[in-house]
């Protein structure tokens, strides 16, 4: 059974930077596997979760995806996308598609850790990669793939209170799946599915 860590709240950048210093190795990290995942080949992806050190405490940079994408049209996402070739490793896939859809410049990104392999029942195995991002942006969104982007304050990401537990009939089954609405945007999928999978490796210790 875990023993669950009491931070800082909210968490300060040097509790962060500890947390995952002394958080264990990519390697004794668990799969997070959603409910409908098949045993199809899944494809590569990564994901860059920004924390933004604002003054006013840490935030967390989201984007809403363009309407007419194939994959997750319209909803609520971090940066990140398909594993290349070219990549040399999971967080240079989640720097690189963080720079080319939103313009965040990896000299400002500082990565503190990654957090377990997350596989969707739409086809992806996603690596999230946790980063501190120094201001200002200066982002520069990608129109093609980027409707929006805006920063959720981590306090309320973390928060288990608002950790909605939802599910759904799909496709002859019962889907479940966290929702985390804030201001007008419905993080929800995936996307909360590994906020839910940050706050249980910060703040839980097996």
């Amino acid at each position: 059974m875990s023993e669950l860590i009491t931070p800082p709240l909210p968490p300060s950048v040097t509790w962060l930077r500890q947390r995952f210093a002394s958080g264990g190795s990519e390697s004794d990290q668990a799969v997070v596997i959603e409910r409908g995942v098949s045993e199809r080949p899944l494809t590569r992806a990564a994901v860059l979760i920004p924390l933004i050190e604002r003054e006013t405490g840490l935030t967390v940079l989201l984007t809403q995806r363009t309407a007419h994408l194939r994959d997750h049209a319209g909803q609520i996402s971090f940066p990140g996308g398909r594993c290349e070739e070219s990549d040399t490793s999971i967080v240079n896939t989640a720097l690189r598609e963080a720079q080319e859809e939103v313009g965040l410049d990896p000299a400002q990104v500082e990565v503190l850790g990654l957090l377990p392999e997350y596989r969707t029942g739409t086809g992806f195995t996603i690596k999230p990669v946790v980063a501190l991002v120094r201001p200002p942006l200066n982002l520069k969104l990608d129109d093609f793939e980027v409707a929006e982007a805006f920063e959720t304050p981590l306090s309320f990401l973390l928060d288990p209170a608002n950790h909605q537990r939802h599910s759904i009939e799909h496709q002859g089954g019962r889907r479940e799946y966290y929702a985390m609405p804030w201001e007008g945007y419905y993080i929800w999928g995936a996307t909360a599915g590994m906020l839910v999978s940050l706050h249980r490796f910060l703040f839980h210790e097996d």
